[in-house]
């Protein structure tokens, strides 16, 4: 505990790494002098913001400030810091899993365990995980890619995301928190006020407000203790040399083919039309419209991957659809209520606006996407509702006597018989007019 008074870089000289310049400075002179340390490393990609987290770790642990440490990253670069920090610092840490809470002899691994890596939507999405989380306390909690936990503020309101809600559950439960992101700011000063929050929220806390009778930008709190920004450009070796070449960027134009061509238009047309539509939903205030929204990108991009992967994206899609007339129609028949598609159990619409392709596999990211234009299917406005089976289908009746009922906020719509004119649907409230005969559009 006292090596660092004999060798004040013992961290260094005990690891497996060569570190640069800013590496050195930002954990040497600027976070192991605050205590207790609530930064923002917010350095370029590319600086070894990984490099740096173990630096700080080891020379925290060597001075005997820190026992316990939790690492929260996307999924996909959990097992990439487990290598890191064991091959370059001896460190090993655990991944955290749904066995190694099995495995707990007390079911709180968090409790159990003193160096854990865990996924952050693992945390995030699970209630149990985050009272868990919220169960246990930490020397210092590490937070990779920490931008997505967001807020967002409408007006006076303040929406957070579960993945904000988990940044404020660790930031409770630790001494020493360090978030790592090269994307901190937004675009919104008031987004990146509640992103600070984590920080520290009695300098951040609130809402940024214009002088009285002045149009200037409302000044931002000053984050030069808390925060760091070193830009590609400005990062060198210890002879003075750029750590990376100097950037050309260059446009390379091509041309599709008369298939892909008509292929592009198709589904342009397609995705800006339902855009158009989900502008209307915003316009009246309709949250739902972002869920429409993240199912039409989701279009684009498998656009962008390949012909094959739009075709079998839109082949499934007509095959779901194409199940879900047929249970509409069965339910038609029998006057039972039909319950709309949700989201997938965790995520909530909030979340839509932060989401990271990345943090999935191909195969967890089909599944969401599945489940996702499902509900955008069944988030259409109520005079629009629509099936999209097959444009050929056209106008396709309802039996004489049903109709379809409009969507309520408790989420369900419920196919009612018509010859209770005033009576009202146990799942949906609706009157329909005594025999009125309700059509729905089938198109693609």
């Amino acid at each position: 505990q006292q090596a660092h008074l004999a060798d004040p870089f013992a961290a260094v000289d005990t690891s497996n790494i060569e570190p640069y310049p800013h590496q050195i400075d930002a954990v040497y002179n600027r976070m192991l002098s605050l205590r207790p340390l609530r930064f923002v490393l917010a350095d370029d990609p590319g600086a070894g913001k990984t490099i740096m987290s173990g630096l700080l770790i080891r020379e925290l642990m060597l001075r005997g400030d820190v026992v316990r440490c939790l690492i929260v990253a996307p999924g996909s670069l959990v097992e990439q810091w487990q290598d890191e920090l064991w091959t370059k610092f001896g460190l090993s840490f655990e991944l955290m899993s749904r066995a190694a809470v099995e495995d707990s002899r007390t079911g709180n691994p968090f409790v159990e365990k003193n160096l854990l890596i865990a996924r952050v939507d693992q945390l995030s999405r699970s209630d149990d995980m985050l009272e868990r989380v919220k169960g246990s306390e930490w020397d210092l909690v590490i937070v990779d890619e920490a931008h997505k936990m967001s807020a967002h503020r409408y007006g006076q309101e303040l929406r957070k995301t579960k993945r904000f809600d988990l940044g404020e559950a660790l930031r409770e439960r630790t001494r020493h928190l360090l978030l790592l992101t090269a994307t901190p700011h937004n675009g919104k000063d008031d987004d990146f006020l509640a992103f600070m929050t984590l920080v520290d929220p009695d300098i951040f806390e609130g809402q940024l407000r214009r002088r009285a009778n002045s149009d200037d930008r409302p000044a931002m709190p000053d984050t030069s203790q808390v925060m760091r920004r070193i830009v590609k450009e400005n990062l060198r070796t210890f002879e003075g040399r750029r750590l990376f070449p100097k950037r050309y960027a260059h446009s390379l134009p091509f041309e599709l083919s008369a298939p892909e061509a008509e292929l592009y238009e198709a589904v342009t047309n397609y995705v800006r039309t339902g855009m158009n539509r989900v502008l209307q939903m915003q316009e009246g205030g309709d949250r739902r419209a972002m869920v429409v929204g993240f199912a039409l990108a989701g279009l684009q991009r498998r656009l962008a991957s390949s012909p094959a992967a739009i075709y079998h994206s839109l082949r499934r899609r007509r095959e779901r659809l194409a199940d879900q007339e047929a249970e509409l129609r069965r339910l038609a028949a029998s006057g039972g209520p039909v319950p709309l598609v949700d989201l997938p159990r965790g995520v909530r619409i909030a979340d839509l606006e932060d989401f990271d392709f990345d943090d999935y596999s191909g195969d967890e990211w089909e599944q969401l996407e599945s489940q996702v234009m499902d509900a955008a299917t069944a988030a259409a406005p109520p005079m629009s509702w629509r099936l999209r089976c097959g444009n050929w289908r056209g106008w396709s009746s309802w039996p004489t006597g049903f109709a379809p009922a409009v969507r309520t906020p408790s989420g369900c719509i419920s196919v009612t018989c018509c010859a209770l004119s005033t009576s009202r649907s146990r799942t949906a409230p609706v009157a329909a007019e005594m025999g009125t005969e309700i059509q729905m559009m089938f198109a693609s």
